[in-house]
């Protein structure tokens, strides 16, 4: 990922977190009855709550927006300062336009920048998913964040759903509770504008929620519950989603096939009908989408940037591409030296199991952490419950399906979010009645583990004046569980408002220093470029800078420097110029 910023505190969450963990584990082991007393006070109301299932729900989604909109003094709306972030906010700015694509802009070369694809039409090259949640934040309340904010709550919320259907009604509260402190208050899938782990773990949990209930009953609601959760996958992470939905589709098949709690053929066949145009539909648009965005109905997202740019591909069995014919150091740099030395490690017997085992770890780190290690130890008895043994299936299947690709981040497996859930709070329920010599060790365990979790929210919140806040930017999964916007890019969004004050239209060239970091980018511009306030330009050499100049005659032209301490502004040093304009 990225190198520690200078910057960072000498403190960390992570030694908290495990200073914690250890000093709750003793405590158990030592005083397996201390503060029973009082823990038995506080389950009961929230034992109470888990019997108004609907209630619960709404209490879990409710609860991320008001906590995380209640610091929003201490932890602003986030801005956006990764190469993702500045793609999906193409995206969520065009689909707010009412369009699915922009025209290449005249002057594209000096406008290449990471994660975007130029021809054939100017577009983010993800799937659209996270883009059409931040245009509905952008029309509907003024702010793109917002639709990330109200994901986060509803992914929350459907999360406590899905486990009301495997658990019982108190364990399914619990996970709601934990994934609001862990994943929607503060996370990187709600404090940035990229990650789309909510969106598609809300997908992930609406599937699994859906399965059980339309097995037991058969309902149309089920039906088209479960549609729109495939939906969202498709439409968000598309092939992680298909690992999650073939399980799923083979279940259904079996329990048709098995003909128990079915409704007649006709009856069945019209509740049907709705969950199937639900997918005709979703499919029909991606199809129309990529039509016009990368110019064929069954061409992807990802595949035109990735054959444009990329040499390394997303699968272990295939081979290094071709070098492509950069034009600007910053994207040689990234897709040679970043991705290229991560994919000579894999594509090796002798690297492909030790980094795999990172990969693993990487993702472990961000959904487990410490804090939530002790419960593990009864993995085995969950994943030997009959209970759950469908979603130890998928995660089977999940584990075989991303062995085979090059990259994996936490939000690659958001779909399977509801399924490790459930069996990390089944584990927790085994390690509850675990009573070693007799003593209430496991229970003390438990209510420790969750306490852990309730202290280190309020210390994530305090953590800035306490000195023990995360790095400038982030660099591990682990940064990313108690993720907050803190001051990521400041310095290109303070001089892109400054920019935008001033009378006239701005051009702003960038040239980057020696040893720039690649995912600190800062050539990102609006749908219309050529209507923009401000257009970001990369600087290329001198005849080429010239033409993009004489281009843009109208525009005051300035030189950015990101490298320098702080970030440099001047007026860019070309004949027949006078403090940036053209005479």
């Amino acid at each position: 990922m990225l190198p520690p910023s200078p910057s960072e505190s000498t403190g960390s969450l992570l030694i908290v977190e495990c200073g914690l963990t250890a000093i709750a584990t003793a405590c158990s082991f030592a005083w397996p009855t201390l503060g029973a007393r009082w823990f038995a006070r506080i389950e009961r109301p929230f034992g109470r709550l888990a019997q108004r299932k609907k209630v619960s729900i709404f209490v879990v989604g409710l609860s991320v927006l008001v906590l995380r909109l209640a610091l929003l003094p201490l932890y602003p709306i986030p801005i956006p300062f990764v190469t993702d972030d500045f793609s999906f906010l193409l995206a969520g700015e065009t689909f707010a336009l009412g369009r699915l694509t922009n025209p290449t802009p005249a002057m594209w070369t000096h406008f290449e920048s990471i994660h975007i694809t130029m021809k054939p039409t100017y577009m983010s090259m993800y799937f659209p998913g996270q883009g059409l949640i931040l245009a509905a934040g952008q029309v509907l309340l003024g702010n793109p964040w917002y639709g990330v904010l109200i994901v986060s709550a509803l992914m929350c919320a459907a999360l406590c759903w899905m486990l009301q259907a495997w658990l019982p009604p108190k364990w399914a509260l619990l996970g709601g509770l934990m994934a609001v402190l862990r994943l929607g208050v503060f996370s990187c899938w709600t404090n940035t504008y990229h990650a789309a782990g909510s969106l598609a773990a809300l997908g992930g949990a609406l599937v699994l929620g859906a399965l059980p209930r339309l097995k037991k009953t058969a309902r149309m609601r089920y039906g088209v519950l479960l549609a729109l959760g495939a939906a969202i996958l498709a439409l968000t992470r598309a092939y992680e989603g298909l690992l999650l939905c073939l399980p799923a589709a083979v279940e259904l098949g079996r329990w048709l096939l098995r003909g128990k709690n079915l409704p007649s053929t006709a009856v069945l066949a019209r509740r049907a009908v709705l969950p199937l145009a639900i997918l005709i539909t979703a499919g029909s648009w991606l199809a129309l989408y990529d039509y016009r965005a990368f110019g064929s109905p069954t061409t992807l997202p990802y595949t035109v940037d990735r054959n444009t740019y990329a040499v390394t591909p997303y699968f272990v069995w295939q081979h290094q591409r071709p070098t492509p014919a950069y034009r600007h150091a910053v994207m040689r740099q990234f897709y040679m030296d970043t991705e290229y030395a991560f994919f000579k490690q894999l594509h090796s017997w002798k690297g492909f199991i030790p980094q795999t085992l990172i990969k693993i770890q990487f993702s472990a780190q961000f959904y487990i952490s410490f804090s939530l290690l002790l419960p593990l130890i009864m993995l085995r008895r969950a994943f030997l419950d009959r209970r759950i043994r469908f979603l130890t299936i998928t995660i089977v299947v999940m584990v075989a399906g991303l062995l085979i690709e090059i990259y994996l981040l936490p939000h690659y497996v958001a779909p399977f979010t509801a399924a490790f859930y459930a069996i990390g709070l089944q584990a927790m329920r085994h390690l509850r009645v675990w009573k070693p010599e007799g003593k209430p060790v496991g229970l003390e365990l438990t209510r420790m583990t969750i306490a852990v979790c309730v202290v280190l929210a309020g210390v994530r919140v305090f953590a800035r004046p306490l000195h023990i806040a995360p790095p400038e930017l982030p660099v591990n999964n682990w940064n990313c569980t108690w993720f907050g916007p803190e001051h990521y890019g400041v310095e290109r969004a303070q001089i892109e408002s400054e920019l935008e004050k001033m009378p006239g239209q701005q051009l702003a060239i960038v040239r980057y220093g020696k040893g720039h970091n690649t995912l600190n980018e800062w050539v990102y511009n609006q749908p219309d470029i050529d209507g923009s306030k401000v257009v970001w330009a990369r600087e290329m050499d001198p005849v080429d800078n010239m033409e993009l100049i004489h281009y843009y005659a109208h525009r005051k032209v300035w030189l950015v420097e990101p490298d320098t301490i702080p970030a440099r502004v001047s007026p860019y040093p070309v004949p027949g110029m006078t403090n940036g304009a053209m005479r």
